[in-house]
């Protein structure tokens, strides 16, 4: 029998947090995981009140270079959690253990900035470091200011995926649907309009769909790969920039909202566009990348000027004291929060291509879909693939999530053994709802629940209870296409909606 609990164990487990915490930055009441720490936890446990040892400790420089991530060594407790994410799960190596002993540190190549290596932003490392070494860049001082200034027209968008967590850094449980309390929040907070960011993802189904039929009719290169993960997209041009032809060129959603919002939506409520602000709450620290991108703006303005994640929006309801649970529930704003069943899915793996087949599948046939699920493409596992029949075509597809799972079909698209079709890819295990900017579970949580599980099962439930399901008879949609659009893949949209790619160096540790 081995016992855990005698009094030489516990002096030896507090030894060896007492060495910890003699090198770490204490300054716990300033830190982002402050109350969601499991270093403070352990400290708690057992009863640390005091450093027993005193000595030298190191002092790194901050990496705050990035747009989407910072990373500060000074509290790192050397766990390699992040190590094991990026290397083993998502197979990409930007960061290793450097030097040794005492000087031992969790670095890049050279000790570059994040920002200069080959990391994508996913922010799993986020995900899984317990202390705050890594956190994403706060944007919220600069929303903050926005909606004080009373010449800006403040607009937010929130991504599917948010509406099924936040309700968890409020105490509710993993998988909440909070959509009401929420758009009541922001309305709080003194947002202007407060919209959905699933209507934009009806736009991108309208064109990636129409993308999609094009070319499986001989008018572009196959298999198409989806472009809504901005991580996946930095990954493909650093890693497969001679395939780069194979990504659809629409842009993510909430970009594609956003050039929407600053046009047709500006000039129908007589609008300057340039007073216009708008903020996307996302699941994601790589959508603070994505709307930097030259690309993501039309005529001089971005799309987006603003990405707060899912953490970001608790701390801003949070310090805006606003109780959050006692909150009523509140509708989106009309006509822009219109939007389908099809839409919401976009926050799991998988949900992408089954609200494409949905559209594809009925325009080509031109007869309603008897059943509108495609559970081949559902579910957590890392690559998923079916052949379907559409239009008596088979068309084969695979869904993949995890760079790791991502490069195993790029290999295949670069060795020419491809059978694929058309491919989703999402950069974060199980897609959105476990994106990098969700809120942060500590191990012990990980391991008692499925959090994937939870959240998923949120977002299709939302799709069940829609009353439209199909992205291409949001009624919205159907009158921005009629009026200013004029057609899915012309000439406007492409203006808009679309964008294009760049091959990016890549550094290797």
């Amino acid at each position: 029998m081995v016992h855990t609990d005698t009094e030489k164990v516990v002096e030896a487990r507090k030894t060896v947090l007492d060495l910890i915490l003699s090198n770490h930055d204490r300054e716990c009441l300033t830190c982002v995981r402050n109350g969601n720490c499991e270093l403070q936890r352990l400290a708690q446990e057992f009863g640390v009140t005091d450093i027993r040892y005193r000595g030298e400790r190191n002092r790194h420089e901050i990496d705050d270079k990035s747009p989407s991530i910072v990373r500060d060594f000074n509290k790192c407790v050397l766990c390699r959690r992040c190590i094991s994410t990026c290397k083993n799960v998502q197979g990409i190596g930007a960061i290793d253990c450097t030097e040794r002993g005492f000087s031992s540190c969790i670095s890049t190549a050279e000790n570059h900035s994040l920002n200069d290596v080959n990391c994508t932003f996913c922010g799993q490392c986020i995900e899984n470091c317990p202390v705050g070494a890594l956190k994403e860049k706060d944007s919220t001082e600069d929303v903050r200011a926005k909606l004080k200034d009373k010449n800006t027209y403040v607009i937010v968008q929130t991504a599917p995926a948010v509406r099924v967590a936040l309700g968890e850094e409020f105490g509710l449980s993993v998988g909440t649907n909070v959509q009401g309390k929420m758009v009541t929040a922001l309305k709080k907070l003194g947002f202007d309009k407060v919209f959905d960011t699933n209507t934009g993802a009806d736009f991108t189904i309208m064109e990636e769909g129409t993308e999609l039929i094009h070319r499986l009719q001989g008018e572009g290169t196959l298999p198409m790969i989806t472009s809504c993960c901005p991580a996946w997209v930095r990954y493909a041009e650093m890693n497969y920039p001679e395939s780069l032809s194979h990504l659809s060129s629409c842009k993510s959603p909430h970009q594609m909202f956003g050039a929407i919002l600053k046009t047709y939506y500006a000039e129908k409520n007589n609008i300057d566009p340039k007073s216009i602000y708008t903020v996307s709450v996302m699941p994601c620290i790589a959508k603070k990348f994505e709307r930097t991108r030259e690309e993501m703006q039309v005529d001089g303005l971005e799309d987006v000027d603003a990405v707060i994640t899912t953490r970001e929006l608790a701390r801003m309801i949070k310090a805006s004291h606003i109780e959050f649970v006692e909150l009523e529930d509140s509708e989106f704003d009309n006509p822009m929060g219109e939007a389908t069943g099809a839409a919401a899915i976009f926050g799991v793996t998988g949900g992408v291509m089954e609200a494409a087949l949905r559209t594809v599948k009925e325009i080509l046939e031109g007869e309603p879909l008897e059943k509108l699920e495609f559970t081949e493409v559902r579910g957590k596992k890392g690559i998923k693939t079916a052949v379907l029949n559409i239009a008596d075509r088979d068309i084969k597809i695979a869904a993949a999530s995890g760079l790791e799972n991502a490069r195993v079909l790029m290999e295949e698209i670069k060795n020419g053994t491809s059978k694929y079709d058309f491919i989703e890819i999402m950069a974060c295990p199980g897609g959105c709802i476990l994106g990098g900017g969700q809120p942060i579970k500590s191990s012990k949580t990980r391991n008692e629940i499925d959090i994937y599980k939870k959240r998923a099962e949120a977002l299709y439930t939302i799709d069940e209870k829609s009353k439209i399901r199909k992205s291409h008879e949001n009624p919205y949609l159907k009158e921005v296409y009629r009026n200013y659009l004029k057609k899915a893949g012309g000439e406007l949209p492409h203006k808009l909606l679309h964008t294009t790619y760049q091959p990016r160096k890549k550094y290797d540790i």
